[in-house]
């Protein structure tokens, strides 16, 4: 088999490493592309590709996500990972568990650990590596790894929600909710929604956003019903569409741009949380961008009372 095909075999897997740990595709993407170069300037014998290849990927997502912290640190707004529409990975024994870590749940709660957790984290509970592998890959003794991964898994349990619901019960309340945005119906949405659910967007400063989560139904439900009917007039329309492995959707100017993706965390028969991406360098990948401070104008002219 040539080098460039057992490459492009693993491929998915390198790009569902790195953008686990790293929360962006176009990051990952890069390391990904990285990882290739210094495969094709490796040694002709290798012990094992796969090892070879999960490692350079962890090593050089571990040193770009140490420089990132510090530019999240001084993001403008809540950060959110760049959203995801389908994982090129696809394990059927292991596709709940592989859809769960690439929640934006599950990534805003990676955000919490330090980059050598992450990584170990994402290796080991995730893509189910051996202590060896994951020691070669970080750079660790196996001792240290199995420390990282039990604080990992410590933070992580600390932060996920006692009672997560099934595909179906996900897509079912989902489709109620979608149905009751269109209709603008603030009580149809409220019961959907858990009593002190959040709403958190992310515009980076480079797109309107709210300025702070809105917490709790009412105000959720008041939000939502109001913003999305107004922008419904000038042409933006919402598509449901899989995020991060959640139900979700894609929202789009007249003119089928991006304006924003919308996930939604569901547990316990209740909404709990929605995260909208409107940063427009977090969407690139998605397709061609809208430009939303536009739309924002152009929807407060259509709301101004005419002379």
């Amino acid at each position: 088999m040539s080098r460039t095909k057992e490459f492009q075999e693993l491929r998915p897997l390198l790009f569902s490493i790195a953008y686990r740990i790293l929360g962006s595709a176009s990051e990952a993407e890069d390391a990904v592309q990285e990882t290739w170069l210094r495969f094709e300037a490796a040694p002709t014998e290798l012990r094992s590709v796969k090892a070879f290849l999960s490692a350079t990927v962890t090593r050089i997502s571990i040193d770009v996500l140490r420089s990132a912290r510090v530019r999240r640190e001084e993001y403008v707004g809540p950060w959110l990972p760049e959203p995801l529409l389908a994982d090129p990975y696809q394990d059927p024994e292991r596709s709940a568990e592989l859809a769960d870590s690439l929640s934006m749940a599950a990534l805003v709660l990676l955000e919490r650990l330090s980059p050598l957790e992450r990584a170990v984290f994402v290796l080991r509970e995730v893509f189910d590596f051996g202590f060896p592998e994951v020691a070669s890959a970080v750079g660790r003794s196996e001792a240290a790894c199995r420390q990282l991964a039990v604080r990992a898994r410590r933070h992580m349990a600390a932060g996920r929600p006692r009672f997560q619901a099934g595909r179906k019960e996900r897509e079912e309340l989902a489709s109620r909710f979608f149905d009751a945005l269109r209709e603008g119906d603030v009580v149809g949405l409220q019961n959907l929604l858990a009593a002190d659910v959040s709403m958190v967007g992310d515009g980076g400063g480079k797109a309107p956003q709210l300025a702070k989560a809105v917490i709790g139904a009412q105000n959720v439900a008041r939000l939502l019903a109001s913003a999305f009917p107004q922008m419904a007039l000038i042409g933006v329309t919402g598509e449901p569409h899989e995020v991060n492995g959640q139900p979700g959707a894609i929202f789009r100017d007249r003119d089928g741009k991006v304006l924003h993706t919308l996930a939604l965390d569901i547990l316990d028969g209740q909404i709990q949380t929605i995260r909208t991406v409107i940063n427009p360098d977090k969407l690139g990948h998605v397709g061609p961008v809208a430009d939303a401070w536009a739309i924002n104008r152009e929807v407060r002219q259509a709301l101004r009372p005419t002379q």
